[in-house]
């Protein structure tokens, strides 16, 4: 009865050690999957140099010799994918060289800090397409995956013409000065006509008050003057 005891407190004990790491694994990794972070899309002068980056957060260290990636092409969505750069218990990038790129595409990543970014040289119309990197960094068990949408420009986009939004932005200001001057003028012309109207009401007062003063004082001097009641 004691070892049964004993064996189902061991157990229990057991339990509660896995689920505290677990709890710690959690928390210290709240990450629960790989991601891979890319651009969704790159525009590329042609002929120019551009550089395509994939980077990944993951929450295990990178084992050189477990870890994978590649790097595909695509024409468009519903084209094959083509292989041109890749890494499998090798320790460093192989660049495939297909004949669509040859040398033209160099890796230009750390794997030290989870940067698998690649470089095309002297971009071609023909580098269009859709890129795809794909990373698999065991003992995390799902493949990330990022695609970039590639474009080739022929020119740069001509700069936008300025002149028109200054000139709509100076009307618009000159017309909220106008505005603005008329409402100060129409506020001041009132100002001074509630003045006057002020002024002329304190004139009126003060001379009805004159006139008060004045009747009374004549009052009194005829009262004055009347002959003393026998």
């Amino acid at each position: 009865m004691l070892i049964s005891l004993h064996s189902g407190e061991t157990q229990w004990a057991s339990a509660l050690k896995l689920s505290c790491v677990a709890m710690v694994m959690f928390l210290a990794c709240p990450v629960m999957s790989m991601d891979v972070l890319v651009p969704a899309l790159i525009n590329a002068l042609n002929g120019s140099d551009v550089r395509i980056t994939c980077t990944f957060t993951s929450c295990y260290k990178l084992d050189p010799s477990k870890f994978a990636m590649n790097w595909t092409y695509q024409e468009t969505s519903n084209s094959t994918e083509e292989m041109f750069m890749t890494y499998k218990n090798t320790y460093k990038m192989i660049p495939l060289k297909p004949s669509r790129f040859g040398e033209r595409v160099m890796f230009t990543g750390n794997l030290d800090k989870n940067d698998l970014s690649i470089t095309i040289s002297d971009v071609q119309l023909t580098d269009e397409g859709i890129y795809n990197c794909y990373v698999r960094n065991p003992p995390d068990r799902i493949q990330g995956h990022g695609t970039i949408q590639f474009a080739v420009l022929t020119e740069l986009p001509p700069p936008r013409d300025s002149t028109i939004a200054v000139a709509i932005g100076a009307s618009v200001g000159g017309i909220l000065a106008l505005l603005i001057l008329s409402m100060v003028v129409v506020k001041c012309i009132r100002r001074h006509k509630n003045q006057e109207l002020i002024s002329d009401e304190q004139k009126m007062e003060e001379e009805g008050k004159v006139d008060g003063e004045g009747g009374t004082e004549e009052a009194t001097k005829n009262l004055s003057l009347l002959p003393e009641d026998i």
